[in-house]
This record gives C-alpha cells, sequence and structure tokens, in this order.
C-alpha cells in the first residue's frame, strides 16, 4: 500500500460551514489531548462553540489531505498600529489521528515565511505542554515570561521577531 499523501497547505475559509464544522472538531480533538498533558481542561477554545470559533476575527491556515480532512490548522491576528506589527498565534492544532508527522512546524514555517511579513509574532501555550513549548523553540521563538491566567495554570509565551529570526530547517 502506498505512503499517504502530504497533506496540502492552504488558507481556510471558515464562511464554508463544513470546513469550519471540521475546523472545530479537529480542534477539540487536539485540546483534549493538551488538556490531559498539562493537567488542566479550562482550555477556552476546548469550550468554544462553533458558532463562537467562526466569529472571531482570525485568518486560518490548514493541512488538509488528499481526502478533504482537516489534519492541522494554526490560526492568528495580526495588528498593525503606530509601532511594529504583531501577529499573535491563537491556535495551532493537529487532529491526534496525524500526530507526530511534523505538520504543525510544517504550517508555522509557511505563516512565518510566506504569509507573513515581518513585525513580531507571539504565541503561548501551557508551560507543561513540552511537545508545543519545544516546537517554538526549535522554530526560533524566544520564551518570555511565563504567566497564570488562572489561578494553578502556567502559561510559557513565545515571542519571534521576524527580521531578525526566521525559522530553521533543523
Amino acid at each position: 500500500m502506498p505512503a499517504p499523501a502530504d497533506p496540502l497547505v492552504r488558507e481556510l475559509d471558515l464562511n464554508d460551514a463544513e470546513i469550519a464544522a471540521a475546523v472545530h472538531q479537529a480542534g477539540r480533538r487536539a485540546y483534549a489531548v493538551e488538556a490531559g498533558i498539562i493537567g488542566f481542561d479550562g482550555i477556552p477554545a476546548l469550550r468554544e462553540s462553533l458558532q463562537d470559533m467562526r466569529a472571531r476575527p482570525l485568518r486560518w491556515l490548514g493541512a488538509i489531505t488528499d481526502d478533504g480532512r482537516v489534519a492541522a490548522f494554526v490560526a492568528w491576528q495580526t495588528r498593525a498600529g503606530t509601532g511594529p506589527q504583531v501577529t499573535w498565534i491563537d491556535r495551532v492544532c493537529v487532529d491526534p489521528a496525524f500526530f507526530r508527522r511534523g505538520l504543525a512546524t510544517r504550517l508555522l514555517r509557511h505563516l512565518l515565511t510566506e504569509v507573513l511579513d515581518g513585525g513580531e509574532v507571539r504565541v503561548g501555550t501551557g508551560a507543561a505542554n513540552r511537545p508545543a513549548t519545544a516546537l517554538y523553540s526549535g522554530l526560533g521563538f524566544h520564551r518570555t515570561a511565563d504567566s497564570e491566567p488562572e489561578p494553578g495554570f502556567r502559561m510559557a509565551n513565545f515571542v519571534l521577531r521576524l527580521g531578525t529570526g526566521r525559522p530553521t530547517d533543523g
């Protein structure tokens, strides 16, 4: 049997009800795994309705399989003002059926090198989520001060300044 094809990276349109539902379900599965890793089930996206997710002012990039499944996605928002452009990565999710295939790395590299055009990129994850903290560090993000958005829940925060530290291939 041939190896499965490499998922195609493309921008996602959450105005498409089928795509939005697939993203929502993949995200819920991914966040359920993360909740187990970090020991915290209060992740906002885990409780978010499909309608609320679609209403967020985010852009979406996905890894789509040959048969149309959403294998992974990243969502972000960029704000430009009087200072430097800042992009906040809101979520990076890989459907558990597609873990350990490099999809999060591939999506983030694409976002950082092909979509964003400079400025600062920020992202946060549960501090106990070692796969995610290793992913961001490996892409050149620098860990800043941790925060505690909920009592007993520590967030690791990262920043990457595009133009001074592009993601690497290693």
